[in-house]
């Protein structure tokens, strides 16, 4: 239903509103701290990652060969990210929960929600105050970057922003569960401990179920480590996108939810399950999108652009079997070099998991654990190997189509560098702290009053 048009003439402005929850989250302490902390930690990540990244371009200035293994993503940004996403998963909750815990304790959301504002409106302005300190504590790592540019590096302007935009995909869910962990707590402790819980407590499932299948890869499906695995590889997928951004979506709408103090908590809760199934419809439906692109320099989530193209004609099922145990490194192999890239190249690719955990002494050499059968249509064929070499002419002669010709293409140049970055230290220890106290010192400023107030005179 439309609004009259006085109404919506007297609708509030967003403004002030996100003005104040600006002000609020960047004159706490809990921001600043966590950006005195982030430097050191940031910083040693950096030195170290050069440092290695020094050695291997060294040993590959004598042998070029093996410059091409020298990625800048896996060499630098990657270790370096890490750092801050360690940060960002211990301290960040603590910065986030400053949005509404303050105000709970003080009894200052009472006032609030009197306002003429919608609970869904309060919670988005907070979010997208919880997003801009997000990028108040990036600071370090992203100055990261221009002191690689400034030592010589190469940077690929793709595979960096991709790597940026799941870092901040990360914050954003972290801040979310931090707000919705302080709009179900009394204080800002109980808060932490919630936030700290969910985000640690996806460490747990990583470590405990990776690398199993059945329902344990499902639930390690469900760590916060996952969302930043394919944005570390290289790969932008829609899918994955689209699914965190459902799931905060979802974590805001449970927090508008409660929220408001007053309503009856059984309200709440039926509220609560309907936002629920919708953000598990949500998170299923962009489970089936398969779509993801390749953003590495050097293209290695993919096959070469004659078998990609070639590929993508074979439009009848390929069925795939796979007969090894999740703890296998020929699996994990396998994984990676042939079926994710199977699957995002041709259109109807299944994988069956047969291998089990494999009892070494009770079985004999020629059982069927170690082969991968392959089912195109009504033909099949087995193989033990792990490489695109021996299985893409497999995949050909089952659908009875000739390889393509090879050609020769651009082949990914890798980029040694011998640096050092020992003088970054002064950056790190020095010049960033030094900028982070004079900006933490000028936001506990109180406002000046101009002199015309004073005065009693006109401003």
């Amino acid at each position: 239903m439309r609004l009259p048009r006085a109404h919506r003439l007297c609708a509030p402005s967003l403004r002030p509103l996100l003005a104040k929850e600006l002000a609020e989250i960047v004159s706490g302490r809990a921001l600043w701290t966590m950006l005195l902390l982030a430097c050191p930690l940031v910083g040693f990540s950096f030195v170290q990652a050069v440092a290695l990244y020094s050695e291997a371009s060294a040993a590959a200035l004598q042998s070029p060969v093996l410059a091409t293994s020298l990625s800048p993503l896996d060499g630098i940004l990657v270790p370096t990210f890490g750092a801050f996403y360690l940060a960002v998963t211990l301290l960040f909750p603590f910065v986030a929960i400053r949005a509404l815990g303050q105000e709970k304790e003080t009894g200052a959301l009472r006032l609030l929600v009197q306002l003429p504002y919608r609970s869904s409106t309060l919670i988005i302005a907070k979010l997208a105050a919880v997003l801009a300190a997000w990028a108040l504590v990036s600071i370090p790592a992203l100055s990261t970057l221009a002191i690689w540019a400034v030592l010589g590096g190469h940077l690929a302007l793709s595979e960096t922003l991709n790597l940026l935009l799941g870092h901040l995909l990360y914050g954003l869910l972290v801040g979310a569960i931090a707000l919705l962990a302080a709009t179900i707590s009394d204080n800002s402790a109980t808060a932490a401990i919630i936030a700290l819980a969910v985000t640690i407590g996806s460490w747990v499932l990583d470590f405990t179920f990776a690398g199993r299948s059945g329902l344990s890869a499902w639930f390690a499906q469900l760590s916060l480590t996952q969302t930043l695995r394919s944005f570390e590889q290289g790969l932008f997928s829609a899918g994955l996108v689209l699914g965190i951004m459902a799931v905060v979506c979802g974590l805001a709408a449970v927090a508008s939810v409660w929220l408001p103090p007053g309503i009856v908590p059984r309200i709440k809760l039926v509220r609560s399950a309907l936002c629920v199934l919708v953000t598990v419809v949500a998170i299923v439906i962009a489970s089936q999108i398969r779509e993801a692109v390749d953003v590495t320099e050097d293209q290695r989530n993919s096959f070469l652009p004659a078998d990609q193209r070639l590929l993508a004609t074979l439009r009848l099922p390929l069925a795939v079997t796979v007969n090894l145990a999740p703890e296998d490194p020929r699996y994990v192999d396998l994984q990676r070099n042939v079926l994710a890239k199977l699957e995002r190249a041709m259109p109807n690719v299944s994988v069956v998991f047969a291998g089990g955990r494999r009892d070494v002494a009770r079985k004999s050499p020629d059982d069927a654990y170690g082969t991968i059968e392959y089912v195109y249509g009504n033909r099949s064929d087995v193989s033990r190997s792990t490489s695109p070499r021996e299985i893409l002419p497999l995949l050909y002669a089952l659908a009875s189509t000739q390889p393509p010709a090879s050609a020769a293409g651009a082949e990914y140049p890798g980029y040694p560098l011998v640096a050092s970055a020992e003088a970054t230290w002064l950056w790190f220890l020095g010049g960033l702290p030094v900028l982070i106290v004079l900006g933490w010192s000028w936001t506990r400023r109180p406002p000046r009053i101009p002199a015309s107030f004073v005065e009693g005179g006109p401003p």
